[in-house]
């Protein structure tokens, strides 16, 4: 017989989850308009990047037939990006990880499982989920990651608490072209191409078909070199810890 009491925490809990994403949603656009995003720190995830360099960062992977066409194509430009994974899919290919470190991109965690809302998870949930992946791309490539991005962006004080307890930097965005959604090439490279100094770029090279993300980094990285912005990873990363 399932608990009245248990199951009206799981639903407060799932509200206030909702809550938060949306405010965060609001937070975000406005971030998106300001001259210089939120730095943050280990209370508030970074928006943006103190420079006038951008950051592209790529979540969801690592994934056997997009993350290495990402790969290729960041090569081509001789750009380096941050790489958010997912603990599963580490395990499942480690070597996939280890490519994506030779490459010299820099890789963060992005919780084992991807669940959703995040924020909703108890405190163990949220610890484990991280913990998990932080042993996960240890095990793989022999560094520690030192960056978390919680999925979906799904932040509360909770996760941020846990965040900075596991040595980790909290990182959100601030360009989103919400290509998960598969909402056609051309969209997702006008939304890129607004980039401006200071920003955050999300993409995705896992959780489905991303070839629209592929041929719209394709038309948009040599864009915006072409402006003169420089690209780097996000900072935040330690030394490497071998294990």
């Amino acid at each position: 017989m399932s608990d009245p009491r248990g199951s009206a925490a799981r639903l407060c809990s799932h509200l206030h989850a909702q809550a938060l994403h949306y405010l965060l949603f609001a937070y975000r656009g406005r971030q998106a308009l300001r001259r210089r995003p939120t730095l943050g720190g280990p209370r508030w995830p970074a928006f943006g990047l103190a420079g006038d360099e951008v950051a592209l960062t790529v979540d969801d992977g690592p994934h056997p037939q997009w993350t290495p066409a990402l790969l290729d194509l960041l090569d081509r430009h001789g750009i380096r990006a941050t790489f958010f994974l997912i603990g599963d899919r580490v395990r499942e290919r480690p070597d996939l990880a280890r490519q994506v470190r030779a490459a010299g991109h820099v890789i963060g965690n992005h919780s084992r499982s991807h669940p959703q809302p995040f924020a909703a998870l108890s405190p163990e949930q949220i610890r484990a989920e991280i913990a998990h992946t932080q042993r996960e791309i240890e095990d793989a490539t022999a560094i520690t990651p030192r960056l978390f991005r919680a999925p979906g962006g799904n932040w509360s004080p909770t996760v941020l608490r846990t965040t900075a307890e596991l040595g980790l930097t909290p990182v959100d965005w601030t360009v989103n072209p919400s290509d998960w959604r598969r909402p056609g090439t051309a969209r997702i490279a006008r939304t890129l191409s607004r980039t401006r100094p200071g920003q955050i770029m999300l993409c995705h090279d896992g959780g489905g078909d991303r070839s629209q993300t592929i041929a719209a980094l394709a038309e948009v990285l040599p864009r915006l070199t072409d402006r003169g912005l420089r690209f780097v990873t996000v900072p935040g990363e330690t030394p490497d810890v071998a294990r």
